[in-house]
């Protein structure tokens, strides 16, 4: 039986879905390849939406769309969708 700890594991598809690209991407950079390091650019599902800093985005709420920021570095630093 799995362990299921209200507040830090979840069934809802949405948020496993979530999780499961942060722990794809973040500290990665964004590139036209795949490494230890690197993650490639065509391997993102669609849509998404590559947001860097001081980038303008709109506020539509998409729940399909995968919104990945990346820090000053060039590193993802976290993902959400919306």
């Amino acid at each position: 039986m799995p362990l299921v700890v209200p507040g830090v594991t979840t069934n809802d598809p949405a948020i496993q879905k979530t999780e499961e690209w942060m722990n794809k991407l973040c500290g990665k950079t964004l590139a036209d390849h795949t490494s230890e390091t690197t993650f490639c650019k065509s391997d993102l599902p669609q849509p998404t939406r590559i947001i860097e800093p001081g980038t303008m985005v709109t506020k539509d709420f998409n729940p399909d769309r995968l919104n990945v920021h990346v820090g000053e570095d060039g590193k993802v630093s976290h993902v959400v969708h919306g």
